[in-house]
Formats: C-alpha cells, structure tokens, sequence
C-alpha cells in the first residue's frame, strides 16, 4: 500500500500501471493478492493524477493535446481510463 502511494503521489501513475509495477517480477514482485489490496486502499485522485501527467507531456515533451490523449489511454504508455485521459485534456492550462 505504501508502494502504490508512493506511486501515485509521487510518479502520478494510473491505478493499472501501478498494479502492473507492483506484481511485475522487473517491479516490485508483489503477489496480486498484495498489489490488488494495495490498489483497493489506495487513496488516489485517478483523473489528477491523468491531468498531472498530462502537464509533465505538455511542459516537458512540447507534445500536442491529441498525442498526449493517445499516450494517456494507451496499455503501452500511462494505461488511464478514457475518462481519466479526457479530463486531463479539458483541464490541461492554455
């Protein structure tokens, strides 16, 4: 639980990266009986964690708002939910 925390507190990954991070054997190696409780109880604001992301895309990688929706949504890149992905979009500063 502590892990997912940090994670999402601090990297601002989806709750299906995190999971995936925690029961990757090139990850943390958590059981899924452990990564699922910590996802269960972590304390997470999900569409905040897409938006603030989506800033580090915008600030750091100049990327557009399409290419960062597509990277958002994407199981190859941050793994949010659609809707996670689209209220970072509406919300991303001008």
């Amino acid at each position: 639980l502590k892990k997912a925390d940090s994670y999402s507190n601090n990297m601002y990954m989806s709750k299906d990266s995190i999971y995936k991070q925690l029961v990757s054997e090139y990850g943390e190696n958590f059981s899924e009986e452990a990564a699922q409780y910590a996802i269960d109880n972590v304390e997470a604001d999900w569409k905040e964690n897409a938006l603030q992301k989506a800033i580090s895309y915008q600030d750091n990688m100049a990327m557009s708002p399409n290419a960062i929706y597509d990277q958002l949504i994407s199981e190859y890149g941050e793994s949010f939910t659609a809707e996670e992905a689209q209220y970072a979009i509406d919300n991303l500063p001008k």
